[in-house]
């Protein structure tokens, strides 16, 4: 990994190099995490934004059972027998994998990591969009809590996001909470359906930041163009001035990469998604201001390790996600929704 100074911003330029250095020099914590995730029966899931030594899959020496984004994690889970999944992620994907995992404990390495995107909107917010728009659906991106999901009438991912709103009665659908993501999709959703969004102006504090460097991306005209859905409208704008490259889901991403014949790409998302692009392209390089999402990186290795240990003893509650049984009950509907529409 190399450092490039532009403008008094530092970049780092991912070389295609993914090195098990960090897993060899913590190996005893390792070998630990593997005896207690068999011992006490845990399937560990680890979101693409996790730091990279969360990020070391079975197959590549680690512990990691899967890598993936949040929903995909829960499904993946709940196909597996383990009784306890232990999620290195934020509170509400943890919650979406108690939501779609009936019977089974969740828990987190640390349950006060929360998000700036998901706690940009509640409930009793929902309830007053519903009473100024009266009749019209409320899409609710799956990085909400588990109580304003009560309210949504269904769920949606980034990559699934048109295809749910194809499914909607009606011309109009409110979307929450993602100000930005809402933006994308209405050409998108407007264009292919003819439908208008209603928007909330939530966003992400690690995708709004990337306007900071549009005057970069724009410079680097050799390199192809990752948006996620997430980033701000004027940044993703610039795909319309020809450059290549993709506005998606972190899904939509990694296959574009793959496709792709460019050895050169600029990354506008979590900065540790390169941890995954790297792995799969070893062949290309990635450019990225590397903004990184401080709720994610609460999640350690050590903390994993002590969630691991607490597991079965009377400390198992400090890192176990509760959720009322009315709250559970009602927020599963949206997300079942979802995925009877996604299939």
């Amino acid at each position: 990994m190399q450092s490039i100074t532009d403008q008094g911003h530092i970049f780092l330029a991912f070389e295609a190099v993914y090195s098990q250095q960090m897993i060899q020099d913590k190996e005893a914590l390792v070998l630990r995490i593997k005896q207690l995730k068999k011992e006490k029966d845990v399937v560990i899931l680890s979101h693409y934004y996790m730091p990279a030594e969360l990020q070391f899959e079975l197959t590549d020496g680690g512990f990691v059972d899967f890598v993936g984004d949040s929903l995909g994690l829960s499904v993946q889970a709940s196909k597996t027998e383990a009784t306890n999944i232990l999620f290195c992620g934020v509170k509400f994907m943890a919650e979406t994998a108690l939501l779609v995992n009936e019977g089974k404990q969740v828990y987190m390495p640390d349950p006060s990591a929360g998000c700036s995107l998901a706690s940009s909107i509640s409930a009793e917010d929902i309830r007053g969009l519903k009473k100024q728009y009266p009749g019209v659906p409320v899409m609710g991106y799956i990085n909400t809590y588990a109580e304003t999901k009560t309210e949504l009438d269904i769920c949606c991912t980034s990559r699934n996001a048109v295809a749910v709103a194809a499914s909607l009665e009606g011309d109009k659908i409110i979307f929450v909470p993602d100000v930005y993501m809402g933006e994308n999709l209405q050409k998108v959703i407007k264009k292919e359906l003819g439908k208008d969004l209603i928007l909330w102006n939530g966003s992400c504090e690690v995708h709004e930041q990337f306007r900071n460097f549009l005057p970069q991306m724009a410079a680097d005209e050799g390199a192809e163009l990752l948006f996620h859905w997430e980033v701000p409208e004027d940044i993703t704008g610039i795909m319309e001035t020809g450059r290549k490259g993709i506005v998606g889901s972190t899904g939509d991403i990694l296959k574009y990469v793959q496709q792709s014949d460019a050895k050169r790409f600029y990354l506008a998302s979590e900065c540790d998604l390169s941890v995954a692009l790297m792995k799969e392209n070893a062949d290309k390089e990635f450019v990225t201001p590397c903004v990184k999402c401080p709720y994610m990186k609460q999640n350690t290795l050590e903390k994993l390790l002590d969630a691991l240990e607490a597991i079965g003893t009377p400390n198992e509650s400090a890192y176990r996600v509760a959720l009322d049984k009315n709250v559970i009950d009602a927020a599963k509907k949206p997300v079942l929704r979802m995925l009877e529409c996604s299939n």
